[in-house]
């Protein structure tokens, strides 16, 4: 015992505790950001985070702003996340759904290659806009911390339901139909 109460031990041992404490803290304050989900519980409609990105084909940017009196379902994801292969037939169905009626499927290629996304896009022939958020500099904003998650967002900007996982046709008739019927 004696031995333990030592300088050298005693050191290594807080020395051990504050690495500990120190990896709890950015564990923490790296986490995903739930506000978002936190507010919609509340009844809330937080406004969605600025989003401007390139477009996946390269051709110009799109913004979150420029589809402002469209409902828009927002959905993260990567070409080699697999619930994201299973859930984008589902989305174009649904993008042919929604266009007519003023909404749209907007995808967000996050931390993958480009020519993988491209692919992605070709082999699952979606029509619906697609930007690239290649270092994931948006997820944050979003609290997005797995892929896929989607987020529904209304006619004047505001954030009205989360999904932190795949959709389903069950989901989307639940939130996505009575959210189209909405005015701006």
């Amino acid at each position: 015992m004696k031995r333990l109460l030592r300088p050298v031990p005693l050191a290594a041992i807080a020395a051990t505790v504050a690495l500990v404490a120190l990896l709890a803290y950015a564990v923490a304050q790296n986490g995903p950001n739930r506000s978002i989900d936190d507010a919609i519980a509340s009844g809330q409609r937080p406004a969605a985070p600025p989003l401007d990105l390139p477009r996946l084909d390269g051709a110009s940017r799109l913004s979150l702003a420029a589809l402002r009196g469209k409902v828009v379902v927002l959905n993260f994801w990567a070409s080699w996340c697999v619930p994201c292969r299973q859930e984008s037939p589902l989305l174009e169905r649904w993008q042919k759904t929604i266009a007519p009626r003023n909404a749209t499927i907007l995808g967000v290629d996050v931390l993958d290659l480009t020519s993988d996304a491209r692919d992605f896009v070709r082999r699952y022939k979606l029509t619906y806009p697609i930007v690239r958020d290649g270092p994931g500099h948006r997820l944050s904003a979003f609290g997005v911390a797995g892929y896929p998650e989607t987020l529904l967002i209304d006619r004047r900007g505001r954030i009205v339901a989360t999904n932190r996982g795949p959709v389903d046709q069950h989901y989307l008739e639940r939130t996505l139909v009575p959210l189209l019927r909405e005015r701006a």
